[in-house]
């Protein structure tokens, strides 16, 4: 049994190597060290390991194994179920691996596993260059890439997943592998969209696309009152989206905490400034909008638009699922729902995919979900700890009431921690069964498994 006694020993003496910092309770810095982005997780690793490099990394790994510690690797920390922390294990915190090289010439870049979106958007952009990130730019590339990757540019260049042409992985025995199309080739093909299950993603190879510095983007808002008017347009619109152009519908409050409802869309044009002005004319042209903020602007400024709306600290409870159709019983269910939406922080969402991101076979990758279509997600959010039980009632019945629309597919980035019953299975659909085989080969004793769980056969 490992006792806070052997803990600190073995942490003592680790730290005569270890580059980066070993944090336990009562520590300067844990405290902030151990909270990630949802309020509502709120749990106490016995060590907090913020690894400066991969040799961090993998002595990390051997030090949790000798104390026959559980292990939550934390990248961007946004994951909402809070898989990134654990109580009583080891914590590996990348949030300190900040290093990004751009290759112009070859249009790729290299980034460490703590890198954000934010950071490398940064850095790609100096070079108008960029591949498809999170919409919140603080969120972590390697959690989100690893899921799959749905972003402003998949229409037109495929999920995260899809650019990623190599990656480092510590693997459960220590080892640094690297894996690709033709390095290790199974171990690539189930990190794309087998999240942490195989490993821990030290750096992560991403091919470029020349985008920017200007797009057409931003949100157009309209009063709550015309929701389905606009939920009906979104609706047509996505039914001829040029590949260049992503859509997002939303029924959320203003953001000046008025409390106010709106229904809303923002979109991404990443083509030409002039063929973008033309996607975007039918949404500025309908109706009399409350706020019109769509128009030229820098694509790092589109990726941080949204950021205020989701703070750190904030309580984040979400459901998701993909629709079987965005059908006019669908559009008159959620406005219903929102109606009775019980924080001004709480949003429904329904992101639009198609082009590039459904034109990747199902097998290719271990991200299954290829079909054009619409991923809805109750995103509710909230301050107040005296919320909570209101807050979670709302998401569960409103994800109730949309279940006659669902379809069987469910993104892993979205799942929360309550499920009853496992949803990894739909998660990966018709590749789940290959990713059990893989898990059995590449870690068979289960070790990364503070994750949504793919669990070994053997």
């Amino acid at each position: 049994m490992t006792t806070v006694r052997s803990v600190a020993a073995e942490a003592a003496e680790f730290g005569k190597t270890f580059r980066g910092s070993l944090m336990q309770p009562g520590d300067a810095g844990y405290e902030e060290a151990r909270k990630v982005h949802n309020g509502l997780v709120d749990k106490r690793p016995a060590l907090i390991a913020q690894c400066r490099d991969t040799s961090d990394v993998t002595d990390a790994i051997r030090l949790a194994q000798r104390l026959g510690l559980e292990v939550a690797v934390r990248g961007g920390g946004h994951n909402v179920a809070g898989r990134a922390t654990i109580d009583g294990g080891v914590m590996i915190d990348l949030s300190q691996m900040k290093g990004i090289r751009v290759d112009t010439e070859r249009r790729r870049v290299r980034a460490q596993g703590g890198v954000t979106w934010a950071e490398l958007n940064r850095e790609t952009q100096r070079h108008s260059l960029a591949v498809t990130g999170g919409v919140v730019s603080s969120t972590g590339i390697a959690g989100l890439t690893l899921g799959g990757g749905l972003g402003w540019l998949m229409g037109k260049y495929g999920l995260a997943l899809d650019n990623l042409t190599s990656l480092e992985l510590v693997n459960a025995q220590g080892e640094l592998v690297r894996a690709s199309k033709t390095e290790e080739p199974d171990l690539f093909w189930a990190a794309r969209g087998g999240g942490g299950n195989f490993g821990i993603a030290t750096t992560l190879e991403y091919q470029l696309h020349p985008i920017g510095p200007a797009i057409t983007g931003g949100l157009i808002a309209h009063p709550f009152d015309r929701s389905r008017d606009v939920l009906s347009l979104f609706r047509e619109s996505t039914s001829s989206l040029p590949d260049e152009q992503i859509l997002v519908a939303t029924l959320a409050h203003a953001p000046d905490g008025s409390g106010m409802k709106l229904a809303a869309m923002v979109t991404c044009h990443c083509g030409p400034l002039a063929a973008g002005e033309l996607a975007v004319r039918r949404l500025k042209q309908f109706g009399t909008p409350a706020l019109d903020g769509i128009g030229p602007m820098d694509y790092c400024e589109l990726n941080s638009m949204l950021d205020a709306g989701y703070p750190k600290g904030a309580f984040n409870y979400w459901k998701s699922t993909f629709l079987r159709e965005l059908s006019d019983d669908a559009i008159g269910t959620m406005i219903a729902c929102f109606a009775r939406c019980p924080t001004p922080m709480g949003q429904l969402l329904v992101e639009h995919v198609h082009g590039a991101a459904v034109r990747v076979g199902v097998e290719e990758t271990a991200f299954p979900h290829r079909q054009e279509g619409y991923n809805f997600l109750i995103l509710t959010q909230w301050l107040d700890a005296a919320m909570t039980d209101r807050c979670i009632a709302w998401t569960r019945d409103t994800y109730a009431q949309m279940e006659p629309f669902a379809a069987t597919g469910r993104y892993v980035n979205y799942l929360g921690d309550d499920e009853g019953i496992d949803p990894v299975p739909a998660a990966y659909g018709s590749n789940y069964r290959r990713l059990r085989e893989l898990k059995s080969k590449y870690d068979p004793k289960n070790f990364f498994r503070m994750n949504q769980n793919i669990r070994p056969l053997v």
